[in-house]
């Protein structure tokens, strides 16, 4: 692997990182305090204004960091007819998914804090955002599985 393609390698990891805890902070931290009543929409709208802003970053980044990863590390024959290809597939299939469920949960709750409410858009958006959480872990597993084949702690 070229110092490039370490250096792709490293954005792309850390930005994954960052993404899928943010949103899996705001599943299991935030959403349930404003289900609960217990923050003030003001907060809420930074915070889910700020994650609206890392996920369309991060979807970005990951589009030309995984992209470029792509294009060095495999074929189509490789990405189609191998297990570590399909991991790969699999991987940007989720990342679409949640990237989708993340957008449609943040554009409810905006639309409820835009009207000062915090309880009714916490429970509108949660199952967009819970289920971006479980694609978020699912994720993270896939990334593991491929990191432990890099690494030689599996054979795929």
């Amino acid at each position: 692997m070229t110092l490039v393609d370490a250096t792709f390698y490293a954005i792309h990891l850390l930005v994954g990182a960052l993404w899928t805890g943010s949103v899996l902070f705001a599943v299991w931290a935030v959403l349930p305090a404003a289900r609960d009543g217990e923050v003030r929409p003001e907060p809420l709208e930074s915070v889910f204004g700020r994650l609206t802003l890392l996920s369309r970053g991060a979807a970005l980044v990951m589009l030309l960091t995984g992209g470029h990863l792509a294009a060095q590390l495999y074929t189509v024959e490789s990405l189609t007819g191998s297990p570590r290809g399909h991991l790969v597939l699999t991987m940007t299939l989720l990342w679409l998914v949640m990237t989708g469920l993340v957008e449609v949960g943040n554009s409810r709750m905006s639309d409820g804090l835009d009207a000062k409410k915090v309880r009714t858009p916490a429970r509108e958006a949660g199952r967009f955002y819970r289920a971006a959480g479980v694609v978020a872990v699912l994720l993270l597993v896939d990334a593991g599985v491929l990191a432990a084949n890099s690494a030689g702690f599996i054979a795929l």
